[in-house]
C-alpha cells in the first residue's frame, strides 16, 4: 500500500473538529499580520494575493479584494483594475517559476457556480501542465503535489515583490 502525506490539511481538519474557522477566510487573512501562517504572498493596495491551502497544482493562488463582496458589481475600478495587474504578475511569476504548459484564471461566484467561500470573490490562478488531471486525481481523488506550501510561499513571495 502506498501512502502520501499530506500533513498541512490537519491543521484545518483541527480547527473544523474544534469550530475553530473564521467566518470569513479571506477577511481573516487579510486583518492578520503573519502572512507566512496565513499564506499571503503579496499585498496591494486594495486586494491581496493567498496561497491555495489545499492546492490543484503548485503554485495555486487566489486574488482577493480587501472588500468582502459576492459580486463584481461591487468592486470598483481601481479594484478592479488591481486585481488584473496582479493577474499580469502572477501570469508572469508562473511562467519564470514553474514554466507551465498554460495558465488558468477563473472566478466561482456563487455555490451553483462552484464557490468554495461563496460571500467574498476571488480569482483562482493555476499554472497547468498537459496530464495534470492523471489517474491520481481522477481516479483517486488524490492530488501528488512536488513542492511543500512553504517552498511555493517562499517562491512566489519573491516573484510578486
Amino acid at each position: 500500500m502506498d501512502y502520501i502525506w499530506t500533513p498541512w490539511r490537519y491543521q484545518y481538519i483541527k480547527g473544523a473538529i474544534a469550530g475553530n474557522q473564521p467566518e470569513c477566510i479571506f477577511c481573516d487573512a487579510a486583518k492578520r499580520t503573519d502572512d507566512a501562517t496565513t499564506l499571503v504572498v503579496h499585498r496591494g493596495a486594495s486586494s491581496y494575493v493567498i496561497l491555495n491551502r489545499f492546492p490543484y497544482t503548485n503554485g495555486h493562488l487566489m486574488i482577493v479584494p480587501y472588500k468582502h463582496v459576492a459580486e463584481l458589481v461591487e468592486l470598483d475600478a481601481a479594484t478592479l483594475g488591481e486585481i488584473m495587474q496582479l493577474a499580469q504578475r502572477t501570469e508572469a511569476a508562473f511562467k519564470t517559476l514553474y514554466k507551465p504548459e498554460g495558465i488558468n484564471f477563473g472566478m466561482n461566484l456563487g455555490r451553483a457556480a462552484g464557490a468554495g467561500v461563496t460571500g467574498h470573490l476571488h480569482l483562482h490562478g493555476l499554472p497547468r501542465w498537459a496530464g495534470d488531471s492523471n489517474f491520481m486525481t481522477v481516479t483517486g481523488e488524490t492530488r501528488v503535489l512536488p513542492e511543500e506550501l512553504s517552498t511555493t510561499y517562499e517562491r512566489m513571495r519573491a516573484a510578486l515583490a
